[in-house]
């Protein structure tokens, strides 16, 4: 087996100055143990597993200090496009039709039924509160509005006057 050669436009002294004010830990660790190899150090003995130094190696040649960084993780696809989650909000903003919907305000368990019913998409309802927060949207009801309150007595109320008999 051949032996893996590591780029040297930075020197191993570089490196280790470069680690000393690496914040991320990680990397620091990569670093050092770049530098290890660099003088000659066998990778058993440069400070970590030889498979795993072989993989920093690889993207320290190909990227640099900056390759040595931890890549975000690409995590699972949303259930709902970018169009359908558009679309989700503005029905949330408008609220629902009593008439076609058969309800006054949307509760979690609606908009779950209602986006399984459209786009056969299920979630739970703390997948949809998630879904809504990332929407900028809160799941809070909004007080409703009795329809024997007065406008005028609330005003009243609030100066400080006295109640209208």
């Amino acid at each position: 087996m051949s032996a893996l050669s590591i780029r040297d436009d930075i020197g191993s002294q570089e490196l280790r100055r470069r680690a000393r004010r690496e914040s991320d830990g990680r990397v620091s660790a990569r670093l050092i143990a770049i530098a290890n190899a660099l003088e000659g150090m066998d990778r058993a003995s440069a400070g970590m597993d030889r498979q795993t130094l072989r993989d920093w190696v690889h993207r320290y040649n190909a990227e640099g200090i900056a390759g040595l960084c931890n890549r975000p993780a690409p995590g699972r696809r949303p259930k709902l496009s970018e169009g359908q989650m558009a679309a989700l909000k503005a029905v949330v903003l408008a609220g629902p039709d009593p008439a076609v919907d058969k309800i006054e305000r949307w509760r979690i368990v609606d908009l779950c039924r209602w986006v399984k019913e459209r786009w056969g998409v299920s979630y739970s309802e703390t997948g949809m509160l998630r879904v809504l927060w990332s929407l900028d949207l809160s799941h809070r009801k909004t007080r409703l509005r009795h329809p024997q309150s007065s406008e005028k007595a609330q005003q009243a109320f609030k100066k400080g006057g006295l109640l209208p008999a």
